[in-house]
């Protein structure tokens, strides 16, 4: 069996490393190995990504690695389909698997459809219903090109139900539950993230905001800033790393924090996966709008709350892990004093091994 994965973005290849690590696992033990070939297509440029990142999260390098990361998203979408057809014409992969919600997702899914060549969709029937967020198209349309479909939650699995789909869709847990036990420990023994920033566990708050509906929109971004300048304190600071995205509207608007409450923030460049791990790890609460990161504050059993208006991850709202804030002032700051109380653990995310029953399941 060869399958193509295609990735274009850090979070999809957190989650190729933990299924590839799977695959190397079954062709170990197996006869009949599965060939896998990775396809990156360029959609986010992260400095991050290096030579090292690769080699500590042990993710195969890319077969092919293309620069589609510019431009509008269907001028994106375009040249990545176009790539990626040459790959999958030259060398005939019996599936194409790809991953969550980006231009590079449906880019890949909707060339494979158009191919004749199965889609497997890992993370498989989210959904925020809001069709503003380009991700929820791009993950909607792969859900209907798929041939199988993974799902980390039950309510991935109803969502699909309701749209008609039921064939090839099995919940398998949460591949992103897998990588977080997987490397969590890696990431105690090797980052130093708190010593460089002088931070004590607990005693700080993590903030990431990168939202277009956030970001491109002044009177969200100046009302999220305002409350993050209500709670930071010298002795329970902020960090917030920049996206380049928000630290240009920061500038644009002129929405930095006062030289008096400097010492209260730490504006940082993004960090590596393994850094980022230990901020959340040991962040007293986290405030995002990032889907990945809600979950992520789950997994290291954080509290989160929630900058945007709705969630995919509804399981963390119901249990108390998280909260939904939006963007107001006084909505964030009655997040932070709720103190509402988590309700135990979200068995629906899996015992850490979805990645193996997903590959259990396409060898049989």
């Amino acid at each position: 069996m060869k399958i193509i994965t295609i990735v274009g973005a850090r979070p999809q290849f957190i989650k190729a490393a933990i299924v590839s690590r799977a695959i190397t696992n079954h062709n170990r033990n197996n006869n009949k190995p599965i060939e896998e070939l990775i396809l990156h297509t360029g959609q986010h440029f992260d400095d991050n990504m290096n030579a090292i990142f690769f080699e500590k999260l042990e993710i195969p390098r890319p077969e092919w690695h293309f620069d589609c990361g510019r431009g509008t998203h269907a001028g994106m979408t375009a040249r990545m389909m176009v790539e990626i057809e040459k790959v999958l014409e030259e060398n005939h992969p019996d599936y194409v698997l790809v991953y969550g919600d980006t231009n590079s997702t449906l880019a890949g899914a909707l060339v494979a459809a158009k191919l004749h060549i199965p889609v497997i969709h890992i993370e498989a029937g989210l959904r925020s219903f809001n069709r503003q967020m380009p991700e929820e198209i791009n993950r909607v349309l792969t859900d209907h090109l798929s041939e199988f479909l993974f799902c980390p939650t039950n309510a991935a699995v109803q969502n699909l139900k309701q749209e008609g789909i039921t064939k090839g869709v099995v919940h398998t847990g949460d591949v992103m539950y897998d990588a977080a036990l997987t490397f969590g420990g890696i990431a105690e023994k090797t980052s130093s993230i708190l010593a460089a920033l002088q931070l004590a566990s607990k005693q700080f708050y993590l903030c990431t905001v990168h939202r277009a509906e956030n970001t491109d929109r002044p009177e969200r971004l100046s009302q999220i800033m305002q409350a993050l300048n209500e709670i930071a304190r010298p002795e329970c600071p902020v960090v917030l790393p920049l996206h380049p995205r928000t630290k240009k509207q920061l500038h644009t608007w002129q929405l930095f924090t006062s030289n008096e409450t400097e010492k209260s923030f730490r504006f940082i460049e993004p960090v590596g996966y393994l850094d980022m791990i230990m901020l959340e790890k040991h962040a007293k609460t986290i405030l995002t709008d990032s889907g990945g990161i809600q979950k992520e504050a789950y997994f290291h059993r954080t509290p989160c709350i929630t900058l945007r208006d709705e969630t995919e991850w509804v399981e963390t709202i119901t249990t108390g892990w998280n909260q939904l804030a939006g963007y107001r002032f006084e909505n964030i700051l009655d997040c932070l004093v709720n103190n509402v109380q988590p309700t135990g653990f979200i068995e629906e995310y899996g015992d850490g091994h979805a990645a193996d029953k997903i590959i259990q399941i396409l060898h049989s």
